[in-house]
């Protein structure tokens, strides 16, 4: 009967985002290089015949890039998805996906018309049955197929430009693990060459939206498969945490009893196989992940290389980053100094802002402080508590967003790392989605954080910080003004008393005052970096 439920519900809700769908994973759609379905719900492509999109060619950015990557045409991701298509569905108004069959995050209802926010909760403010619910949905991700997409197993050379697919299925929890691969892996130059200074979700501008759009497509598909239309990621807030509190069994798994590098065999995470570890191997084969299984997840949290993460995280280290008014800044890439981006991402010091790729602060500090399958970048999203992790990472970019309110354009538009520019689209992600269109705060895509609302003061402080930091720009100038206008007042009283004691006995007379008045209502802020 729960076979017959699953199978029910795969059948009856619609697709949501991955990587290849595989409705276009085949000749005829890799020579043509479109990929725009019919939506099952009039059998038009992109539901064209009831006005949810079009079959249209892709716009390119055409915007310069950073000078890290010094090549062109010998990498499948670059000006993605054009190696593969150059025609896809263009949804309209609030729909979305592959084939337009589903609604833009923070919205739903047949026609996409009806808005909605999901609130992210902490973990372990969870009930029993809604922390086990959550772990079972996780193990239900990992041994039900995904019915809508499949990975690529081989080059866009190798499929011999498209007259030899290369795909095969994955499972909904390794399809993610596999995206996360697939945008941070090297570059196969040929022979045994791979050029490592490439990551289409990392080191640069794009790290924080890519990881917002790639946990909203996480929660949807996990949504889809359960039929839990109000599931939402839970987070953990390691600010502080002396130790791994999630590395226990009734949570994310504790640590075998023999062998510390392993979970232990009462967590169901304990008979999890990984994928995509072997970066090495990939590369002297010229091969990309097959996504075939690589032995059980590994973590051994604490016992990290003291010297490059000496700590977890503190409150002072999240509020110094969140102090930080530039987004980004210089390079663009992990030797930016003063960026918020790669001060959050761990690669600049979290108390004084400067690059130190040595030194791990912050999100990569997490990583490294797991010390086993979440310290490699390519398959760190084997281990689930990546999961929980980055959902609190998110949770700091948007107070960040809220507390500065930076307009579209402080997300770089040329210049970033390969993949990184603001209308570049995101890799490895069909349907297309732009990095700008993640910049934004989260109520707009449909969900909020459980500790970012219930604080009142705290959402007051952070909506007066951006005031008072630019009050302290012009400190000086305020008081001068100030000074200037006493002066001013001070010899027009004089004046006017003047004139009144020449005027004597004259009748009293009403006299109009002297009123400067300002019409606050239309003076707006915009922040200004």
């Amino acid at each position: 009967m729960l076979l017959f439920a699953l199978g029910f519900l795969l059948v009856i809700l619609p697709p949501s985002a991955g990587q290849f769908p595989r409705v276009c994973a085949n000749v005829q759609s890799l020579r043509s290089k479109e990929c725009c379905p019919p939506w099952d719900g009039d059998g038009s492509p992109c539901g064209e015949l009831s006005n949810r999109g079009s079959c249209q060619n892709i716009l390119l950015s055409q915007a310069p890039l950073g000078p890290q990557f010094p090549f062109s045409g010998v990498d499948d991701r670059e000006d993605w998805p054009s190696v593969f298509f150059n025609r896809t569905c263009r949804c309209e108004g609030n729909f979305m996906g592959f084939s337009c069959g589903e609604c833009k995050f923070g919205f739903s209802g047949f026609n996409c018309t009806e808005r909605q926010v999901k609130i992210r909760r902490n973990i372990f403010q969870l009930t029993t049955s809604e922390k086990n619910k959550f772990l079972a949905y996780l193990n239900l991700a990992k041994n039900i197929p995904s019915q809508d997409y499949v990975i690529a197993t081989g080059t866009y050379t190798q499929m011999n430009n498209g007259s030899n697919p290369m795909f095969r299925d994955i499972n909904v929890y390794d399809l993610f693990v596999w995206m996360h691969y697939y945008a941070s892996r090297d570059t196969l130059l040929g022979g045994s060459s791979v050029w490592r200074d490439i990551d289409f979700a990392h080191e640069a501008p794009g790290f924080l939206p890519w990881h917002r759009a790639f946990l909203l497509m996480w929660e949807r598909q996990i949504q889809r498969i359960t039929g839990d239309e109000n599931f939402t990621i839970p987070y953990w807030d390691w600010r502080d945490a002396e130790d791994c509190e999630v590395c226990n069994d009734e949570y994310m798994g504790g640590r075998h009893p023999t062998n510390p590098n392993l979970l232990s065999p009462a967590s169901i995470f304990s008979s999890w196989q990984v994928i995509c570890t072997r970066s090495e191997e990939y590369n002297s084969q010229q091969a990309l992940c097959s996504a075939t299984s690589e032995g059980p997840i590994r973590r051994n949290p604490g016992n990290n290389d003291k010297s490059r993460t000496p700590r977890l995280p503190s409150s002072a280290d999240v509020e110094f980053c969140l102090s930080l008014t530039q987004y980004e800044s210089g390079s663009m890439d992990k030797m930016a100094n003063y960026s918020f981006r790669n001060t959050l991402e761990g690669f600049a010091d979290p108390q004084t802002a400067i690059s130190n790729p040595a030194q791990s602060g912050l999100h990569n500090a997490l990583h490294i402080y797991m010390n086993g399958s979440m310290s490699q970048v390519q398959g760190s999203a084997n281990d689930p508590i990546f999961v929980i992790h980055h959902a609190f990472v998110d949770s700091i970019f948007e107070r960040w967003l809220r507390r500065h309110r930076p307009m579209l354009e402080v997300y770089p538009a040329a210049n970033a790392p390969i993949g990184h520019n603001r209308e570049n689209y995101m890799v490895p992600f069909i349907p297309l989605y732009r990095n700008g269109e993640f910049f934004k705060p989260s109520r707009e895509l449909g969900y909020d954080y459980e500790y970012l609302q219930e604080p009142a003061l705290q959402s007051f402080q952070d909506f007066l910080t951006p005031y008072l930091q630019q009050a302290r720009q012009i400190w000086a100038w305020l008081v001068g003004a100030a000074v200037f206008g006493g002066i001013v007042s001070a010899v027009l009283t004089g004046l006017i008393r003047a004139c009144q004691k020449k005027k004597g006995g004259t009748s009293s007379e009403i006299q109009p005052l002297l009123i400067e008045s300002e019409d606050y209502n239309n003076i707006t802020y915009q922040s200004n970096f």
